[in-house]
């Protein structure tokens, strides 16, 4: 049976979960909460820069800041978005305020950018404010051509 390697999003202990067993609420084996929250993960530089390595689900991430409006305006569709598209793939938050090193390392110009990773690497980003329906279909189309 294949397994996928997860970072947990509470304690950041690395889990190996059976593909099989995603949708049945797995939890981290160290800390005992669930890997998957409905809710994206909120990362600062450290904890963006581990999930990517070591997690094998793609990881969605939101390239924001506080002081954004349309940031603030896509972030409830974005949660909702969360619920939907997991546990096929890890949703994320990363502050680009706090994280100005992963924005400059990434070449973020503007916010809110999406951005979908697969193996470690980016492979599609897309700028600009959405609804949820419309993030949903985005990442499932660049799910399908991976």
């Amino acid at each position: 049976m294949a397994s996928v390697h997860l970072v947990c999003p509470h304690c950041e202990a690395v889990n190996r979960v059976p593909e099989a067993r995603l949708n049945e609420a797995p939890s981290c084996g160290s800390c005992r909460n669930p890997l998957f929250t409905g809710a994206p993960v909120d990362l600062n530089s450290a904890a963006f820069r581990k999930h990517l390595r070591k997690t094998e689900l793609p990881i969605l991430v939101d390239f924001w800041a506080a002081w954004c409006g349309p940031c603030k305006m896509m972030a409830p569709a974005f949660s909702a978005a969360a619920v939907e598209l997991e546990p096929r793939v890890r949703v994320a938050k990363v502050n680009t305020e706090t994280a100005q090193d992963i924005a400059a390392d990434l070449g973020i110009r503007s916010i809110p950018t999406l951005i979908l990773f697969s193996g470690g690497a980016e492979v599609a980003r897309q700028p600009g404010a959405m609804g949820q329906g419309d993030i949903v279909r985005w990442t499932e189309q660049q799910l399908s051509r991976l």
